[in-house]
C-alpha cells in the first residue's frame, strides 16, 4: 500500500472522454521519506495536486481549441495534468512540470489510463533556475498564483523560459493575485486580455474567475 488512496473517473474535456485517476479526497497525506517536506510542501497542501479543480478544467477546456500549431508548451504546476493529456492528444510539443514528488506518477498513469504516449515531465521548483529547461512558445498553468509570492516567482520564470514573441494563459479564480502579475508581465511586453469564466456551476455573472491571456510578439 502507498499510504494513501485513489479513486478513477471520467472527465468530458473537449467533446472527449478522459480516464483519471486522482487522490480519494483532501485527507490524503503519505511522505514516509520526507520528500514533500525537502520540497517545502506542507501536510495541509500535500493532496491539492491530486485533484481536479475547475480551475484546471477551464484551462484544459481552453487548450482543446487553442492554436497550438508550432508552438512548444510548458505547464506549470501540471498537478494530475488536465490541461496536458489534452494537449498530448493534440500531438501538441507540451511539456508537463510540477515540484510535487507524486506528479510525475500520477501524470504517467493518466496518460497510460488514456491511451496516450508518455508526456515529457520537469520536476520544477519555481525559485530555482534550470539553464536546461529552454524557451517555450506558450507558457501555461490553473490557479498557480495561489498565494501573494506566487506572482513575483512566476513572473521570474516567464523571464527565464518564454521566448521573444510568446503567449502565457493563466485561469484565475479570483483569489485576488493575478494584478501584480500581470503588472510583472507588462514590464515585460506583455498586453492582456481577460475573458470571465464560470469556475462553478453555482458561478453566477459576473464571475470571479478569470482566464486570463498574455501576449507578447516582439522585445
Amino acid at each position: 500500500m502507498p499510504g494513501y488512496t485513489t479513486r478513477q473517473f471520467d472527465v468530458c474535456l473537449g467533446g472527449h472522454d478522459f480516464h483519471i485517476r486522482a487522490l480519494s479526497d483532501l485527507q490524503q497525506f503519505a511522505d514516509p521519506h520526507g520528500a514533500a517536506e525537502r520540497a517545502g510542501i506542507s501536510s495541509s497542501l500535500w493532496s491539492l495536486f491530486g485533484q481536479v479543480w475547475p480551475s484546471g478544467r477551464v484551462l484544459a477546456e481552453a487548450m482543446s481549441t487553442f492554436d497550438i500549431a508550432g508552438k512548444r508548451i510548458l505547464e506549470l504546476g501540471c498537478g494530475l495534468g488536465l490541461s496536458s493529456l489534452v494537449l498530448q492528444r493534440r500531438l501538441a510539443d507540451i511539456t508537463a512540470s510540477d515540484h510535487h514528488p507524486l506528479a510525475q506518477s500520477f501524470l504517467a498513469r493518466n496518460a497510460t489510463l488514456n491511451d496516450l504516449p508518455e508526456i515529457v515531465y520537469r520536476d520544477l521548483p519555481w525559485a530555482e533556475p534550470d539553464a536546461t529547461l529552454g524557451l517555450f512558445d506558450l507558457i501555461i498553468g490553473s490557479d498557480i498564483l495561489y498565494e501573494r509570492g506566487h506572482a513575483a516567482l512566476l513572473a521570474a520564470m516567464v523571464l527565464r523560459h518564454a521566448r521573444p514573441a510568446s503567449e502565457v494563459l493563466i485561469t484565475d479564480p479570483g483569489r485576488g493575485n493575478s494584478s501584480p502579475f500581470t503588472r510583472a508581465l507588462a514590464t515585460q511586453g506583455y498586453t492582456v486580455s481577460e475573458e470571465r469564466s464560470r469556475f462553478d456551476a453555482r458561478d453566477v455573472a459576473p464571475f470571479r474567475g478569470r482566464l486570463l491571456h498574455y501576449r507578447r510578439t516582439c522585445q
